[in-house]
C-alpha cells in the first residue's frame, strides 16, 4: 500500500483553534471574555485560535489550553486534541495535561492568602493607631485633673504673693516659715554708771579749818525699758444677712483659702494644728485645703464632710450653692 502523499497530509490537517473560534463566536463570546474564564491573555488565546502554537510555552501546554478550551465550550475534548495532533505532527501518548483551572487554581489560592494577610495587617495598624489614641486623650486627661490643684497662692508677711505647688509635704514648712515673722533682736543696754569722785579738802596749817558739810551722793537712775506693745485680738468678722458662715477647727496644719461669690479671696493662708477660722460671706463660699484631713468644716452649723471633694490631699468644695 502506497504511503499517502505529504500535500495530501498537509491539506487534511485541521485546525483545532479555527473550531474553537468559530464555536465561540456563534456563543456570542468576545475574545477578552473567553481569556477571562480560561485565565489566559488575549494574545495568547488569539495565536491558539490562528493556529500559532509555536508561540505558545510548548505542545505540552497548548495541548492542555485546547482540551480547557473545548470542555468551557461543550466540545468534544479528545476530537481537538486529535486534530491538534495531526496539525503539529505531536504524540499526544504518555502526555496527561490537566485543565487550565487545575493548573491556575494555585495562584488563586496564593492571590486569596495575600488579600487575607493584607487586610490583617490594615486591621492591626487601624487597632494600634486607636489604642494610642485611647491612650494619649487619657493621659491628657489625667494632667489637666492633676494640674487642677498643683499651685495655691500664699500670702506672705510682707504682702507679697507667693505660688507654692501643693503636692510636697515640705511646700507647708516653707510656706510657714515665709509666713512668720520674725521678733526684731534686742539688746540690753547697760545702766550708766555714775561717776562718784570723793571731795578732797585741803588743810591749812596755819589756821584752824572751818567746819565742811558733807557732799550728799549722786543719785543714779537706770533707764527704764518701754512696755511691749499689746497687739489688739482680730475682730470677728461682721455677718450680713444672707451671707454664709464657715467654721473650720484644724487637728493639723493646713494651708486654706476661703472665696465669697464674688471671687473674693477671704482669707488665704496657713492655720496651725489648734486654731480655728470663723468666715462669712456672700454665697457660694470655695474652700480650698491644703490638708483636707487636717480640718473639721462646718457652714451655717452643720458639719460638712469633704471627703467626696478630696482629691490626693487637697479638697475643693463649694458651699450655700
Amino acid at each position: 500500500m502506497k504511503a499517502a502523499h505529504p500535500e495530501v497530509v498537509a491539506a487534511n490537517r485541521v485546525n483545532p483553534g479555527e473550531t474553537l473560534r468559530q464555536a465561540r463566536e456563534s456563543n456570542g463570546w468576545s475574545l477578552a471574555e473567553v481569556a477571562l474564564k480560561l485565565n489566559l491573555t488575549s494574545t495568547s488565546l488569539a495565536n491558539l485560535e490562528a493556529g500559532a502554537f509555536d508561540k505558545l510555552p510548548g505542545h505540552t501546554f497548548a495541548r492542555g489550553y485546547i482540551r480547557a478550551y473545548a470542555k468551557l465550550l461543550g466540545i468534544d475534548q479528545a476530537v481537538l486534541v486529535q486534530e491538534f495532533d495531526q496539525f503539529t505532527g505531536t504524540d499526544s501518548q504518555g502526555s496527561n495535561v490537566h485543565g487550565l483551572g487545575r493548573i491556575e487554581e494555585p495562584v488563586r489560592v496564593s492571590h486569596t492568602i495575600l488579600r487575607i494577610v493584607s487586610l490583617l495587617l490594615l486591621i492591626a495598624v487601624i487597632g494600634g493607631g486607636f489604642v494610642w489614641w485611647q491612650d494619649q486623650t487619657s493621659q491628657r486627661t489625667k494632667d489637666l485633673t492633676s494640674n487642677a490643684l498643683e499651685h495655691v497662692e500664699v500670702e506672705s508677711a510682707d504682702g507679697t504673693t507667693q505660688i507654692h505647688p501643693l503636692d510636697e509635704p515640705e511646700d507647708q514648712a516653707v510656706t510657714e516659715a515665709q509666713g512668720t515673722p520674725q521678733a526684731p533682736a534686742t539688746t540690753e543696754q547697760p545702766a550708766p554708771q555714775a561717776d562718784i569722785t570723793p571731795a578732797v579738802t585741803a588743810a591749812v596749817p596755819a589756821t584752824p579749818a572751818a567746819p565742811v558739810a558733807p557732799t550728799p551722793a549722786p543719785v543714779v537712775t537706770a533707764p527704764v525699758a518701754p512696755a511691749a506693745p499689746v497687739a489688739a485680738a482680730p475682730a470677728a468678722p461682721a455677718l450680713i444677712a444672707g451671707d454664709g458662715h464657715i467654721q473650720i477647727t484644724f487637728i493639723a496644719d493646713c494651708w486654706t483659702q476661703v472665696t465669697d461669690g464674688n471671687g473674693k479671696v477671704l482669707f488665704s493662708g496657713l492655720k496651725r494644728k489648734g486654731d480655728t477660722l470663723d468666715q462669712g460671706g456672700k454665697p457660694p463660699l470655695t474652700l480650698r485645703l491644703g490638708y483636707a484631713r487636717g480640718a473639721q468644716v462646718a457652714y451655717n452649723g452643720q458639719p460638712v464632710d469633704v471627703a467626696p471633694f478630696t482629691s490626693g490631699e487637697t479638697a475643693r468644695l463649694k458651699l450655700g450653692q
